[in-house]
């Protein structure tokens, strides 16, 4: 798919369109998928701390991964939405472990760790509509991401940064703007694409 919109409110529209197509058998069927290509990823296979967050609708499925994560003893976290839209953190516990919040989404219910607590994340799993040749990626625009990622720049963090998305969402351009950050690998039910060497990520003992 290319983008022939050029604007990123009309990419928008046609991504999320697409995606309101799709059955619940197909969000399925690409969350199993997709749950076990991420899992091989050697930044998340090494991680001992992964920020991540609940998939809700017909998002690419992250529960099963978040669930293989902690299964291996990673330390999970999960963003909790803040009034002016930056993002706390909390650990996942589990599904038992997740409300479903005012703004229809789900997170986690446990103790409160602040917004910097993404500092600590070797891998970021971020959301995003579509992934372009380059790595520049398109979120739904309501900035939160755009926070995370600067606080990690300033704190001199470098995570690697990992985009779920279905493979018609990498495109051939999306529009970027200055404080836009390039992924280091998208993960589709079709593969993995890189575009930058992962970092270095110490192996837990």
């Amino acid at each position: 798919m290319n983008a022939l919109d050029g604007s990123k409110p009309g990419l928008r529209r046609d991504l999320l369109s697409v995606r309101a197509g799709l059955t619940v058998d197909d969000v399925a069927e690409a969350a199993a998928v997709l749950a076990a290509r991420a899992a091989e990823l050697p930044e998340l296979a090494g991680a001992g701390t992964v920020a991540a967050y609940v998939s809700v609708g017909r998002e690419p499925g992250t529960r099963a991964l978040l669930d293989a994560l902690r299964a291996r003893g990673v330390r999970v976290l999960l963003p909790v939405l803040l009034p002016d839209n930056d993002l706390d953190w909390a650990h996942y516990t589990g599904a038992d472990g997740l409300l479903r919040a005012g703004h229809g989404l789900l997170e986690p219910s446990g103790e409160r760790l602040g917004p910097d607590a993404v500092l600590a994340a070797d891998a970021v799993l971020l959301p995003g509509l579509a992934v372009d040749e380059r790595g520049m990626r398109l979120g739904r625009g309501g900035g939160s991401y755009d926070r995370v990622l600067a606080r990690l720049a300033a704190a001199g963090a470098d995570p690697a940064l990992v985009v779920l998305l279905y493979a018609n969402e990498v495109v051939a351009r999306v529009p970027e703007e200055p404080h836009d950050h390039p992924v280091h690998a998208v993960v589709t039910p079709e593969g993995v694409r890189r575009f930058a060497p992962p970092p270095e990520v110490p192996h837990r003992a």
